[in-house]
């Protein structure tokens, strides 16, 4: 049976060594990246509230009469 401070200790340090791999991004891609992601949260939701108010009003039609 493993050490459960030796398994931890190995798994920290062999995450150290992966993250030390990654390629992170620079200050200018982290912020056009984040203009895509709240541009397209924006235009998602812009939809969705669209598309509820036609749901909406096509169920009052068949409703209502």
């Amino acid at each position: 049976m493993v050490n459960p401070i030796t398994a931890i200790q190995k798994f920290y340090d062999e995450t150290i060594e992966q993250l030390k791999k990654c390629t992170w991004p620079t200050g200018h891609e982290l912020y056009e990246s984040t203009v895509v992601v709240i541009t397209t949260m924006i235009l998602v939701t812009l939809f969705v509230m669209v598309a509820d108010w036609v749901c909406e009003l096509a169920v009052k039609y068949i409703t209502v009469g």
